[in-house]
C-alpha cells in the first residue's frame, strides 16, 4: 500500500518485502476484492501492484516475459499455435508474436479492462500486439475457457498472479488436466510459480497436482529482480521427455532460425535453467514420491 510519505511497501512474504519510492500515484483503485495501483519509480519507471504484491514493472518485464515465452516455443522447435492464459498487460504477447513461425495465438483474459488499462499505461510492454491478425483475444475466466476448450495448442502459457483469491483455481488439478487435454501431442505448458527460496510450498503442491497428468513435470528459473527472495520457478509440463533435454547446438539453431531480438534470453541460459538449486531439487523430488 502507498503511505503518506510516498513509499510502497509490497505485503507478499510475512516478516519480509521491500519498498518503492513513488514519484506519482498514475493509478489507483479500491474494490473489495483488490486494490491495484500504478505508479512512477525512478528505479523501475512504472510499476503495477495489486494486493499488496508487484505484478509488473517497465524496467524488467522482459527477464519474465522472455524466459515465459521463448523457452517453450524454442524448446518445442515446431510451434504454431499458441495459448495464454491471462497476461493482460501484453507483455508476454508481444513475445510470443516475434516468432513468425508462430500462426495464432489465443489470450484468455478475464477483464477486457485491464487490457485497455495496460494498453494506456504500459503500452511498452504490448507494442501493437493486440492489432496483430494472428491474436485472438477471448474475455472469459481462464478456468471456464479451458474447461470449455475443443482447441489444441502446442504451447500454452499461464501467466497467472499468486496462488491466493481468484489466481488460486488456475494452480488446481483441475486447471491442469485440462490443459493437459488441450495440449498436442509434443505440447508444452508454462506457469510461473513463485519464488522458490520463499514460496517452496507452491513447487511441491504443482509436482502432486500436475505430475498425475504429464511424462515430464520440472522447472526452471530466472532472476526477475523485482519478484523479491531469489530466483523465480516456472513449470514446466509435457510428455515430451526429451524437450527439455535439447543440446546446445539445437536451440541454438532454432534460436538464430527464428531471428528474434532478445534482452534476457540466450540458448544457453535455456539449457543453464533447468539446472535447479538442491533445495529445490530436493523438494521436487520428495514431492514426486508422494505421488508416485
Amino acid at each position: 500500500m502507498i503511505n503518506k510519505s510516498d513509499i510502497y511497501y509490497e505485503t507478499l512474504h510475512a516478516g519480509y518485502g521491500q519498498y518503492f519510492e513513488v514519484e506519482q500515484v498514475l493509478f489507483e483503485q479500491k474494490t473489495q476484492q483488490w486494490h491495484l495501483s500504478i505508479f512512477e519509480n525512478k528505479t523501475f519507471g512504472r510499476v503495477m501492484a495489486l494486493n499488496g504484491a508487484i505484478q509488473t514493472t517497465q524496467k524488467d518485464e522482459f527477464v519474465y516475459h522472455e524466459m515465459m515465452t521463448h523457452v517453450p516455443i524454442i524448446a518445442h522447435g515446431k510451434a504454431k499455435r499458441v495459448l495464454i492464459i491471462g497476461g493482460g498487460d501484453g507483455g508476454m504477447l508481444r513475445q510470443v508474436l516475434k516468432h513468425s513461425a508462430i500462426e495464432q495465438v489465443t489470450m484468455v483474459e478475464i477483464d477486457a479492462n485491464v487490457v485497455e488499462m495496460c494498453k494506456t499505461y504500459f503500452p511498452q510492454h504490448s507494442q501493437g500486439a493486440f492489432e496483430d491478425p494472428r491474436v485472438n483475444l477471448v474475455i472469459d475466466d481462464g478456468m471456464h475457457f479451458i474447461a470449455q476448450c475443443q482447441g489444441k495448442f502446442d504451447v500454452i502459457i499461464s501467466d497467472c498472479t499468486d496462488p491466493v483469491g481468484p489466481g488460486e483455481v488456475l494452480f488446481s488439478s483441475p486447471f491442469y488436466e485440462n490443459c493437459k487435454r488441450c495440449l498436442t501431442e509434443q505440447g508444452i505448458f508454462v506457469a510461473q510459480n513463485g519464488v522458490a527460496f520463499l514460496q517452496p510450498e507452491e513447487i511441491q503442491d504443482t509436482v502432486r497436482r500436475m505430475s498425475p497428468y504429464v511424462k515430464d513435470c520440472w522447472f526452471y528459473t530466472a532472476a526477475v529482480p523485482t519478484y523479491i527472495g531469489g530466483t523465480m520457478a516456472f513449470a514446466w509440463a509435457t510428455d515430451d521427455v526429451s524437450a527439455r533435454q535439447q543440446d546446445l547446438a539445437t536451440l541454438t539453431q532454432r534460436f538464430e532460425t527464428a531471428n528474434i531480438n532478445t534482452r534476457y534470453y540466450t540458448p544457453a541460459l535455456h539449457m543453464a535453467s533447468f539446472a535447479l538449486p538442491a533445495f529445490v531439487e530436493n523438494a521436487v523430488k520428495s514431492a514426486q514420491a508422494t505421488t508416485a
